[in-house]
C-alpha cells in the first residue's frame, strides 16, 4: 500500500492507475476505521481495481462547540487495517496542504443541506461538500463510496455531483450495526457503558416506526410520538430531531406513501448519535 500526504503524488499514481485501464475506487473517511468503513471498502474492491482511501478529519465540518480536537486519532491502527485489506493507496494529508492560511472558496449545497443534520449543524454540510469537492478533485475517481448511516450525506453529495458534472458514480451501502443493532459509529466509542447500554433505544424506535407502517399506520405525527416515548424513557437521551420524510428529497410529508426516509439524532449524554432506515409503502 502506498501511504502519501502529497497531493501531486496521489493524482500521479492515480493517473498510472487510470492509463492502465483500472476502475478507479475512492473511500474518504476520518480514520477511527470500523466495520462500517470496512464494508465500503469490500464493495469499494469489489466494484473497482484500484482503491484510494483518505483519511482526513475536517475542521470544517465541525462547529466551534462540537468534538473536533477529541475526535478519535488512530492513524497507525488504521494503517495496518488499510494494509491487511490490501487497498492501493492511503491519502493522508496535512490540514495546511489542505486549506491553506488563505483558504476563501467553499461549495455549498443549499436545499437538502438545510434540513435534519443541516438545521442542527448550521456549517456543518457546507464543510463535507467543501472538503468531498476537493478530495473528489485530488483523487479524481471513477466511483465512491459512502454509508446509508449517513443518509442525508450521501443524498447531498450525489446531489453536488450532479449540479457540478462530477465524472463519479456515488455508492452506499447499508448500516453496519453492532450485536444490539446500534450503527456503528467512531462516536460510539465516547459512550460510557450506561449510555452504550441505552443508545440501542434508537434502533428500537425505528423498528418500532417500521412495524407500526407494517401495520398500515400512515400517519407520521402519530409514529413519531410512539418513536419519542421510547426514547425519552432512558435518562441519559435527549431528542435533537426525530423526522419522516420523502426519502427522495427529504421534504415532510403527510401521509406515508413510497419510499420513506425515517430518521433519528439523539443525544446520550454529551453524545450525538444518528441512525435511518428507509420504508417502501405502496
Amino acid at each position: 500500500m502506498i501511504t502519501t500526504k502529497s497531493i501531486k503524488k496521489i493524482r500521479k499514481s492515480v493517473s498510472k492507475a487510470r492509463n492502465n485501464g483500472k476502475i478507479i475506487g475512492f473511500v474518504p473517511t476520518m480514520g477511527a476505521l470500523h466495520k462500517g468503513h470496512l464494508s465500503l471498502i469490500n464493495k469499494a474492491k469489489k466494484e473497482s481495481d484500484y482503491l484510494v482511501v483518505s483519511i482526513f478529519i475536517n475542521s470544517l465540518q465541525f462547529s466551534p462547540s462540537e468534538d473536533f480536537k477529541s475526535y478519535p486519532r488512530k492513524i497507525k491502527i488504521d494503517k495496518r487495517i488499510l494494509e491487511k485489506k490490501k487497498v492501493d493507496l492511503l491519502f493522508y494529508p496535512q490540514a495546511d496542504k489542505m486549506y491553506g492560511p488563505d483558504f476563501s472558496s467553499f461549495v455549498e449545497e443549499t436545499r437538502l443541506s438545510k434540513k435534519l443534520c443541516g438545521k442542527s449543524r448550521p456549517g456543518h454540510f457546507k464543510g463535507v461538500t467543501t472538503i468531498v469537492a476537493k478530495l473528489f478533485n485530488i483523487v479524481q475517481p471513477d466511483l465512491s463510496f459512502f454509508g446509508q448511516k449517513d443518509y442525508q450525506q450521501a443524498l447531498i453529495i450525489k446531489k453536488m455531483v450532479k449540479d457540478l458534472n462530477f465524472a463519479i458514480k456515488i455508492k452506499t451501502s447499508p448500516t453496519i450495526r453492532e450485536k444490539d443493532k446500534l450503527a456503528l459509529s467512531s462516536r460510539n466509542l465516547y459512550l460510557n457503558q450506561k449510555e452504550r447500554k441505552e443508545a440501542k433505544a434508537i434502533y428500537e424506535a425505528l423498528s418500532q416506526a417500521k412495524q407500526m407502517i407494517k401495520n398500515n399506520k400512515r400517519n407520521p405525527k402519530k409514529i413519531i410520538a410512539e418513536m419519542r416515548k421510547i426514547i425519552e424513557k432512558r435518562p441519559r437521551a435527549s431528542i435533537d430531531y426525530i423526522e419522516i420524510r420523502n426519502a427522495n428529497n427529504l421534504e415532510k410529508i403527510k401521509k406515508i406513501e413510497g419510499k420513506v426516509f425515517i430518521g433519528v439524532a439523539a443525544y446520550f449524554g454529551k453524545t450525538r448519535l444518528i441512525d435511518n432506515i428507509i420504508v417502501n409503502k405502496n
